[in-house]
């Protein structure tokens, strides 16, 4: 008889536990789940062993229930855990993103910086005047003039406030209308040839003085060379107005 009392009590009590424990908020779920496995325990102790069963079973219930909740809260940390990680992983990567971004605009900096050493370079070539030589008797550019003309045509294109002036030249061996013709030839191609690598024709001035000009009063085989050539030079201002004057 006394068992179905200590029973009947403790189904009751386990019953308001159970209704209070729906209501309480989340931060309490903890000290209730104490408190079903306390009153879980003393129901089974009570029913299989009277009131020492019930303290037994209190005892065990506290342990039981307190472990529920442990577990609960060491997977709902484990959640979170998981969760920072994945935001951090997250992170990282998007750390090497602008890392590898910063380093490619570092690499471009360092081209333009390059690109315009080479451009000031060229410029200060060109307002001395480059020589683009000449085969005897012909007007065809060889390979290695073309890329120097390449580069004019870039810095060119850097600047597009630039002029230049092309000036044809021949050696002394043949007859002067022979060689003012063939000088005209020699612009008329480094002309072209700047024109195709985008250099607008209005941005050239050119003019040929056959064999009339050479670059010494002595004729030689190394100085007929020489004499085969166009002039390509930064047209200055000064040199500019005095043109159009």
């Amino acid at each position: 008889m006394k068992k179905q009392i200590i029973a009947a009590m403790v189904v009751s009590s386990l019953t308001l536990s159970n209704v209070s424990y729906a209501s309480d908020s989340s931060e309490e779920r903890q000290h209730h789940e104490e408190l079903i496995g306390l009153s879980s325990g003393i129901v089974l102790g009570a029913v299989v062993g009277g009131p020492v069963g019930a303290i037994i079973g209190a005892f065990t219930g506290t342990i039981i229930g307190k472990s529920v909740g442990d577990e609960s809260e060491i997977d709902a940390q484990q959640t979170q855990l998981a969760m920072q990680e994945s935001k951090m992983n997250q992170l990282s990567d998007e750390n090497l993103s602008l890392m590898a971004i910063s380093n490619q605009y570092d690499s471009a900096q360092h081209e333009l910086a390059q690109l315009k050493t080479a451009e000031q370079q060229k410029l200060a070539e060109l307002s001395l005047g480059l020589n683009v030589q000449f085969k005897t008797g012909s007007s065809e550019l060889v390979p290695h003039f073309k890329l120097q003309l390449d580069d004019v045509a870039y810095a060119m294109s850097l600047s597009p406030e630039l002029r230049l002036d092309l000036t044809g030249y021949a050696d002394r061996r043949g007859d002067s209308t022979y060689n003012q013709a063939l000088s005209e030839q020699r612009v008329a191609e480094v002309k072209t040839y700047l024109v195709n690598q985008g250099v607008d024709e209005s941005r050239l001035d050119f003019r040929a003085y056959g064999a009339s000009a050479p670059m010494t009063e002595e004729q030689s085989f190394e100085n007929d060379f020489f004499d085969r050539r166009v002039t390509v030079k930064l047209l200055s201002t000064e040199s500019e107005l005095t043109a159009n004057n």
